[in-house]
């Protein structure tokens, strides 16, 4: 492996210990570009699983006691949303605890996935939609199918049950798969009307950078934690050629289809390239091949384009350009919580710190 993908993870793992001392006892969201402070929320919203996740990197990465307990930390404060109404409990769960309960060895983070699961199972899914719904937990309708509720929620409900935790899976992905795929460009939210039947939601917008890059993640968990490779084949009609990558195939997304010139988000970016290195796992070997370098073009590509480096001004080791909500004008070009996440983890697969059935 080449040097480059070990220094990346290291300044970016650091950028970990920065974070958690100006944060304290908060979770991060978003940091501004310019200075590098954190917009921080208290209990994590959807995106506490990634600062537990990369807590766990980092624990893995150093080795550090203090950091592993520090993790370990992190991830119990995660608890207070097992009864939550929200199909983000994949997000939160399944990468708040999968890097604890696998290659960390944590017992703790092994139980609360399991307590996770069985309650994704048996209070969120809904067998007549076929789906966990969206939920109220944080506004808006509850019966909703949105495309950022699918990764992590397969592993999740494929590791509970047994055989209808596993059904419960497929059919959560099946059902997104054909509502969000069943126009172009990819429509990422339905919603189950009174009428009984799913409309389009406008928001998030069709052509939104996450909506492709969270249905490519959701795959490469179905192809390795349901052990099909029909899983695999689906997601090579979201990739394009299959031919060999170069590096004029790295593009990082636009923020939206519609986005102002030169807006995009490297967080999807980063959601893609983890998705590419986990499909890569389940396919055959030259196509895992291809898979991999695909994955190091782009995942090299943020390193050296939007991650800052050791220098006087902000911190080193942000990923810049992300976009949380265009819509809504929040954190248009900022360093994103889970941007980093996917970053780190993109790297930590690249150089062997963990393995794509870690996580």
């Amino acid at each position: 492996m080449k040097p480059w993908a070990r220094e990346a993870l290291a300044l970016v793992l650091e950028r970990v210990a920065v974070t958690a001392a100006e944060v304290g006892d908060r979770f991060p969201l978003y940091a501004d570009p310019d200075t590098g402070r954190w917009t921080t929320t208290s209990r994590g919203s959807w995106t506490g699983g990634f600062w537990a996740g990369l807590r766990w990197l980092r624990a893995l990465h150093t080795g550090d006691g203090r950091d592993r307990a520090g993790a370990a930390e992190w991830t119990g404060r995660l608890a207070g949303w097992l009864g939550a109404d929200t199909a983000t409990r994949g997000l939160i769960f399944w990468y708040g605890t999968a890097l604890g309960a696998g290659s960390g060895g944590d017992s703790a983070s092994v139980s609360l996935r399991v307590r996770a699961a069985g309650a994704c199972l048996d209070d969120g899914f809904a067998p007549e939609l076929g789906i966990v719904p969206w939920g109220a937990a944080f506004g808006g309708p509850r019966l909703v199918a949105r495309v950022d509720g699918v990764p992590g929620m397969v592993p999740l409900l494929a590791t509970a049950g047994g055989a209808e935790g596993r059904r419960a899976a497929r059919s959560h992905l099946d059902r997104h798969l054909a509502l969000c795929l069943g126009e172009e460009p990819l429509r990422p939210a339905w919603e189950w009307t009174a009428a009984g039947r799913w409309a389009a939601c406008p928001q998030p917008a069709p052509g939104w950078s996450r909506g492709r890059a969270w249905l490519l993640l959701a795959l490469a968990d179905a192809a390795l934690w349901l052990d099909d490779g029909a899983y695999v084949e689906r997601a090579r009609g979201l990739l394009g050629p299959d031919g060999e990558a170069t590096a004029t195939d790295v593009v990082v997304p636009p923020a939206e289809v519609t986005a102002p010139q030169g807006l995009v988000d490297t967080s999807a970016a980063a959601i893609e390239a983890v998705a590419l290195l986990k499909l890569a796992a389940a396919a055959t070997a030259p196509e895992a091949q291809r898979l991999r370098g695909r994955a190091a073009l782009l995942l090299e590509h943020l390193v050296t384009v939007h991650v800052t480096t050791p220098g006087p001004g902000r911190p080193s080791g942000m990923l810049l350009n992300g976009c949380y909500d265009l819509h809504r004008g929040i954190a248009v070009r900022h360093e994103l919580v889970w941007g980093d996440f996917f970053l780190a983890l993109g790297l930590a697969l690249l150089t062997g710190l963990v393995t794509a059935h870690d996580v």
